[in-house]
């Protein structure tokens, strides 16, 4: 038996019944606060990744798909979704446009590394971009946003960390103080910190080694060497969550695997989903459309995994799936007749669906209540039809052609 490759998943008609309720909330709440849907390839230049996402991440050095198409050029499946919105907001001219630019997206990613319980090399996530945008009021927005698409969905035991990375110089200075902290106890790291202290020293403070955490507890601290600026729009960013009534807790060690987020970062767990805790993230990234050759914009985002708010929201109310009408056949000779008054009847907006399994009359009629059918048109060969309904359990006789306006004069349920 062939089977789908590991870290990769079917969306069953149950899980794509849920999915259809996660993304109608979204839609809801972002699109009320002005955020437009935007969807973007499923793949890219590698270059852009590169260059956006950051040459020294773990995504870009040992996650991203990346193949060649027939001209020899670089393509990457899309590992994460902000740089390919970026592209899409300079190839675009979107930066004509009144500012900020506010869109949202719900689509997959692709990431080769180790799959786990809410974590596969293929997945979803819903994400919000707020582009052109400086003010800590649009990160504030953004996070009370996706606070309230949990609160909707009901996702539950979420907690909000919060800090600020400054600005590219800020912390390309703090890079070089904490490089040698880490230069200065490297025997009591782990070997893949070690490994990376040149690249990537930040990620140190993601370690779960005990040994790393040991030394990360008294490394110097970001959060310290603000400048003023950035250190003022923080203090906004966490004046206007608590004006919201949105509990936050600052964690001075929070870093993202992504190199294009400046000031503002944060990150919300779920104790539902256990070690694998984190649910959503997102932040500010002032720097990344000009590095990707746009004009100077500033902007901040999020992502969420579809995946994990599933996981951690349990179950999610589904609406039922009601059936006006179940076309029967009294005997197969009547099935080219099923077939066109079921054609006519969808023309008509009534959900319909007729026999099809070669069921005997008993076995239609059961299939009619497992769907939930309002009416069941019983048809003989005669262009004549005996229409039942199924909560009352009246049946009339009539002609075919009178089995659409009959259920049409009778009102939906609401």
């Amino acid at each position: 038996m062939i089977q789908a490759p590991r870290g990769t998943f079917d969306v069953l008609p149950e899980e794509a019944a849920r999915r259809e309720v996660l993304e109608s909330e979204a839609r809801r709440i972002l699109e009320a606060a002005g955020f437009a849907r935007i969807e973007t390839p499923a793949f890219e230049y590698t270059e852009l990744f590169a260059r956006g996402v950051g040459e020294a991440t773990d995504i870009v050095q040992k996650e991203m798909y990346s193949f060649q198409d027939g001209a020899g050029r670089s393509l990457t499946l899309r590992p994460e979704g902000t740089a390919p919105v970026c592209r899409a907001y300079i190839e675009h001219g979107m930066h004509k446009l009144a500012q900020p630019v506010k869109l949202w997206y719900l689509s997959s990613f692709f990431r080769a590394e180790a799959p786990q319980r809410g974590r596969y090399r293929q997945f979803w996530q819903l994400g919000a971009e707020t582009i052109g945008s400086a003010e800590p009021e649009a990160d504030a927005e953004l996070i009370v946003l996706l606070a309230d698409v949990f609160a909707a969905l009901g996702v539950r035991g979420t907690r909000l960390r919060l800090t600020s990375l400054g600005t590219p110089e800020t912390r390309a200075d703090y890079r070089e103080e904490l490089k040698a902290y880490l230069r200065a106890h490297e025997q009591r790291l782990a070997p893949e910190v070690r490994q990376r202290i040149e690249l990537n020293p930040l990620r140190a403070f993601d370690a779960s080694d005990p040994g790393t955490r040991a030394v990360m507890a008294d490394a110097p601290k970001l959060l310290d060497r603000l400048d003023r600026d950035d250190a003022e729009h923080l203090e906004r960013v966490c004046a206007l969550l608590e004006e919201a009534g949105l509990r936050y807790e600052l964690d001075p060690t929070l870093v993202r695997g992504l190199d294009y987020y400046t000031r503002t970062l944060f990150e919300f767990t779920s104790d539902a989903l256990g070690a694998q805790s984190g649910v959503a993230g997102g932040g500010r990234y002032d720097r990344l459309i000009e590095q990707l050759e746009g004009p100077p914009t500033p902007a901040v985002g999020w992502a969420a995994g579809v995946e994990r708010m599933s996981l951690a929201a349990g179950e999610l109310p589904t609406p039922p799936r009601l059936l006006d009408l179940y076309v029967a056949v009294a005997k197969p000779a009547a099935a080219a007749h099923a077939f066109q008054l079921s054609h006519e009847a969808r023309r008509a907006g009534l959900r319909t669906q007729q026999e099809l399994g070669g069921r005997s009359l008993k076995g239609q009629l059961k299939q009619a209540d497992r769907l939930r059918a309002r009416f069941v048109a019983i048809l003989g060969e005669d262009g004549q039809a005996s229409l039942k309904e199924m909560d009352s359990g009246e049946q009339r006789e009539l002609a075919t052609t009178e089995v659409i306006p009959t259920i049409l004069r009778t009102s939906r349920p609401t």
